[in-house]
């Protein structure tokens, strides 16, 4: 009997030390998660407050500010082109007023030429006579639909021109009123509109300065449309019909870009 309860007590003995060995490791472990919390949040805000960091939030101010500076730059640049265009605009149309005057004065004649042939067939057409009968009235209706292109009211300069070719379609300043309406297409980007009314100026008034413009204004579209054979085949036959004229240079000029742009 004292030989089985002694058993069994060593058995409790040699027991107890396994459950303890068991239980112990848990907050030990515990402890040390613990301990290593808080030295790895502190390696954590190490880096974040480091240099990299630092430089890196720096770099993108610096970016921001260079896009900031760059954007001013540019509207700028726009507000300037946009200015020298006007600009420009606005010579060309006070010096295609002049000479228009100019053509009506002593340079008439050769103008007139085709009214007075046209007179002929009164009865079939009268609105030459009626234009030649009043030429006053022609240029001021001319020079109104002048003014609204200057001003930059195109749709309105179109229909005051459209309006005039048709009260007008032999009269001396009917050439320029078909330029002008594709000019006004163009620069409002209508560009199928602008090529009819460029050609208008071709085919129906040949011998017209005007001629040499409208040619240059369809290489031009051409261009804009990415036709370059197109564009090349029309300046050159600018540059070579028409040498000497301010057409026949940006003609050239517009034949060297596309050399350098390799179209």
């Amino acid at each position: 009997m004292k030989r089985s309860l002694t058993l069994l007590f060593v058995g409790v003995l040699g027991v107890t030390p396994l459950w303890a060995q068991t239980r112990t490791p848990a907050p030990v472990a515990s402890i040390t998660n613990a301990g290593d919390l808080p030295a790895r949040v502190e390696r954590l805000e190490r880096t974040l407050s480091g240099r990299g960091l630092m430089e890196m939030f720096n770099r993108i101010d610096q970016l921001q500010r260079e896009v900031s500076r760059l954007r001013g730059q540019l509207e700028e640049a726009t507000n300037r082109q946009d200015d020298l265009l006007k600009r420009q605009r606005d010579l060309y149309l006070d010096l295609d007023r002049r000479i228009s005057a100019l053509e009506r004065g002593g340079g008439r004649a050769p103008l007139v030429s085709s009214p007075v042939a046209d007179t002929e067939n009164a009865p079939v057409n009268a609105t030459p006579t009626a234009s030649s009968a009043d030429p006053a009235a022609e240029e001021a209706r001319y020079q109104a639909a002048f003014d609204v292109l200057r001003e930059g009211n195109y749709d309105v300069a179109k229909e005051r021109f459209r309006a005039f070719l048709t009260d007008y379609p032999n009269g001396s300043l009917a050439a320029n009123a078909q330029y002008w309406l594709g000019e006004a297409s163009y620069v409002t980007r209508d560009f199928d509109t602008a090529r009819t009314d460029f050609g208008k100026v071709v085919s129906q008034f040949p011998d017209s300065p005007k001629v040499a413009d409208a040619l240059l204004k369809i290489g031009y579209l051409n261009y804009e449309t990415q036709n370059f054979n197109d564009a090349r085949a029309i300046l050159g036959k600018l540059v070579q019909g028409y040498p000497g004229t301010s057409a026949a240079r940006l003609a050239s000029q517009r034949l060297e870009r596309m050399d350098k742009e390799g179209r």
